[in-house]
């Protein structure tokens, strides 16, 4: 077990850097990638235009040696657009089933909430099932098939947010925020010169999935268990656990969030080459588990709360 996790864990941490080497300046937000891909999950990106979200995921496809696909959100958009449909082909007489884009290892859906919601739920069942139905028949996509989706989070106008029962699908929120000086100096050298920077497969379906299959194997100790349950009940109204709770929050996160939290911890430790999580890797993953699982009160709002800041504060009371 130890010479496995260690092996493994120094091909998660190589995966990590190939990504950082390409998408320069987004250290967090590439550890939090990996972390999502390992536990076995889908990422929801959110950061303003031009941070490297689409290259970002175009670079883990290529680094993990897997098919790629991109899907621009758009509101025509429909779900055979995503999906595929069975097209009938005079030349034989029959309908033959166009695969669409969804049918891959690696999908980016670039801005998801441009969509109107009837396209959005059509990754549902893809995401949680792993397979699509056209025509009544079930299609299955690969056992580790990875959505990455995007939002912008300044424009509102003519975007159709997501359900709560569909951000609920996504393990976690990555924020990619701006680099800095000195990252942004170096990705202008980088990318407006001749050369153009490729991204090799260092790593197989095999090992991806050898890694996959260990997190579930790590062993998570007592106290990091009940850290994480009290984190998650502490962020839901109505159950006593946190002093502000019932004031700030108005629906907060169900069970799946839990269970999110285990997985990422796991995840998280095997990148560090740790055998076993720690409450702090809780408090770390704490805001992208919850962020997008909870809402605020319109008096919370009013004060000035965020998500980010109620969470922290939840967090904090683990220490």
């Amino acid at each position: 077990m130890n010479e496995a996790s260690e092996t493994l864990s120094a091909a998660a941490q190589r995966l990590a850097a190939a990504l950082d080497d390409v998408v320069v300046g987004q250290r967090g937000a590439i550890e939090t990638l990996v972390v999502v891909y390992l536990a076995g999950g889908h990422a929801l990106l959110e950061g303003v235009p031009g941070l490297g979200k689409t290259l970002l995921a175009r670079a883990f496809a290529a680094a993990s040696g897997q098919r790629f696909g991109r899907v621009q959100f758009t509101p025509d958009l429909m779900p055979a657009d995503l999906l595929g449909t069975n097209v009938y082909d005079a030349a034989t007489g029959t309908f033959r089933l166009v695969r669409g884009p969804v049918f891959c290892e690696v999908l980016m859906a670039d801005e998801i909430n441009r969509t109107p919601p009837k396209t959005q739920s059509a990754l549902l069942e893809a995401m949680q099932e792993r397979q699509v139905t056209i025509d009544g028949v079930a299609l299955p996509l690969p056992a580790d098939f990875f959505v990455v989706a995007t939002q912008n989070p300044i424009e509102f106008e003519g975007v159709y947010p997501l359900p709560e029962a569909q951000l609920d699908r996504f393990l976690l929120q990555v924020d990619v925020g701006y680099p800095d000086q000195g990252a942004e100096r170096r990705m202008l050298f980088a990318t407006t010169g001749t050369d153009e920077r490729r991204v090799e497969a260092i790593l197989t379906s095999q090992e991806l999935q050898a890694i996959q299959r260990l997190v579930r194997q790590l062993p998570v100790p007592d106290k990091v268990v009940e850290a994480i349950l009290k984190l998650a009940r502490s962020a839901r109204p109505g159950t006593g656990m946190g002093g502000d709770t019932d004031r700030l929050i108005a629906w907060g996160p169900g069970p799946r969030a839990s269970q999110a939290l285990m997985l990422a911890v796991r995840a998280k430790a095997l990148i560090d080459g740790r055998l076993a999580p720690s409450v702090d890797d809780v408090i770390s993953l704490a805001e992208p588990v919850l962020k997008h699982r909870m809402a605020l009160t319109f008096a919370a709002r009013a004060e000035g709360e965020t998500a980010t800041s109620v969470i922290n504060r939840l967090a904090a009371a683990l220490e």
